[in-house]
């Protein structure tokens, strides 16, 4: 990449020197402009570009499998929002993984991963600008939950790994940063000790070992050291180098984001598409396709407004088939009719190219199927999604019915392998929501996904 650079370096020179000498118009330069025959510059993206792979219901919608199958072809995977609050599990010849922090990628033995927050070690870069989650914000965390629960009657629903809080902490200027860790260890310190002291005057009961937690942090440090790099430059690098592959790996999802999500009960992080760019420090031209990864019906963990949730023997159905357990939690998921709503409000705010529709196989058993594809209040549709939690829990679901399938999908591996009501299934969907599937999910592995163009 130094000779990429020097070669940037001496065609910048030479254009300066051309624009000084006889006001000749930049080879980038854009059409038209002012007098003196200096013409303005306009910056053209070029090189390489991410392609993001984001949840577009309340998660587990089966991100890691869609990484996972896009990285084996992959040069650099990247996670760039969250911690390790998200739960991606891969299955991969017969064996499962649950992945928390590390991208799903890391599987790919030749691709770098990236956290925007020995084998193994050489191929994972850290971010210095990612902040560090302490003991102290798991505690906080819980104490917080406990804390709602007596004064409002119900929590959020946090996963207790203390990514609320460390947010909290990046808000408030007082976080700590990879940087920091491995810069003055003094400064560090003090620090450290100042936001401990700031968290335990908010709550009389939270213990923090000072020293004991100083001690394993500078230990950290040193063992990271070799792993860290300025995320911005590793990325412009990455973009503007040779040709690469980067896929980008969001955790969480759209109806999750902490500005477009179900407010309050979302996670910290923006976790659609902006969450990107804010993330790694990459500039949003960069960004290619963006694929939306939907469970063949809805899931959601812990509490919050759920219009098609199903209380009943479907729903029991869907969560014993699905498997439907929280992979960082170990909740049980609630579970109801796929919600096109949702699709579509997820779909206006990260510019879908593609979807991958997971778990079609779970709704093999199935007389009939339904799906959400508007909602009601007081009688009449409405075109958007709730923003209040309130007025979400009144409204009323308008669904369509469609014949199941009752045939066995687990073995397809082609398009032409689905029953036709099935396929009619995948392109109701496509249809409504304006954007077509990609990738259809009939079981675990990587084997097991089927790529329709």
């Amino acid at each position: 990449m130094s000779g990429t650079r020097a070669a940037a370096a001496a065609a910048a020179a030479a254009a300066a020197t051309a624009a000084s000498n006889d006001r000749a118009p930049h080879p980038a330069a854009a059409a038209g402009g002012g007098g003196g025959g200096l013409k303005r510059l306009r910056s053209e993206p070029g090189g390489n570009r991410v392609t993001v792979v984001l949840g577009a219901q309340w998660g587990d919608e089966g991100k890691g499998k869609v990484v996972d199958l896009l990285a084996t072809e992959a040069d650099l995977v990247c996670r760039c929002q969250g911690g390790n609050n998200a739960g991606h599990t891969v299955v991969v010849d017969g064996k499962e993984y649950d992945f928390h922090l590390f991208p799903s990628g890391i599987i790919n033995t030749k691709a770098i991963s990236l956290i925007g927050l020995r084998d193994w070690e050489k191929r994972l870069i850290i971010s210095d600008r990612a902040h560090v989650v302490f003991d102290f914000h798991q505690a906080v965390d819980g104490l917080q939950e406990v804390q709602r629960q007596a004064q409002e009657g119900k929590n959020i629903g946090t996963t207790k790994k203390g990514i609320g809080p460390t947010y909290s902490s990046k808000a408030a200027r007082t976080g700590l940063r990879v940087c920091d860790l491995l810069s003055d260890f003094n400064e560090f310190s003090s620090r450290f000790k100042n936001l401990a002291h700031q968290y335990k005057s908010m709550f009389p009961s939270l213990e923090v070992d000072t020293e004991g937690q100083l001690k394993k942090l500078k230990a950290y440090a040193e063992k990271i050291r070799p792993m860290v790099r300025d995320g911005v430059y590793f990325m412009y690098e990455a973009l503007h180098g040779s040709p690469k592959k980067i896929l980008v790996e969001g955790a969480n999802a759209a109806l999750l984001d902490i500005d477009f999500g179900t407010y309050p009960f979302v996670t910290s992080s923006n976790c659609t598409v902006g969450g990107v760019c804010t993330g790694l420090g990459i500039p949003p031209q960069y960004i290619g396709e963006v694929y939306g990864v939907v469970k063949a019906y809805t899931t959601r963990v812990g509490i919050g407004a759920f219009p098609t949730e199903q209380i009943n023997e479907i729903g029991d159905l869907l969560q014993s088939r699905g498997h439907e357990w929280g992979v960082t939690t170990g909740r049980k998921r609630r579970c109801g009719w796929l919600d096109l709503v949702i699709l579509r409000y997820a779909h206006m705010i990260n510019g879908f190219t593609a979807l991958a529709l997971t778990k079609l196989d779970i709704l093999d058993v199935l007389e009939e199927i339904k799906v959400g594809v508007a909602y009601k209040l007081g009688g009449k549709r409405i075109p958007y999604f709730p923003a209040n939690q309130e007025i979400l829990q009144k409204v009323e679901v308008e669904y369509e019915t469609m014949p199941g399938w009752k045939t066995d999908t687990t073995s397809a591996r082609k398009w032409e392998d689905l029953p036709p009501k099935a396929q009619n299934y995948i392109r109701f969907v496509e249809n409504h929501v304006g954007v077509a599937v990609k990738w259809v999910g009939v079981g675990k592995s990587r084997e097991s996904m089927i790529q329709l163009f």
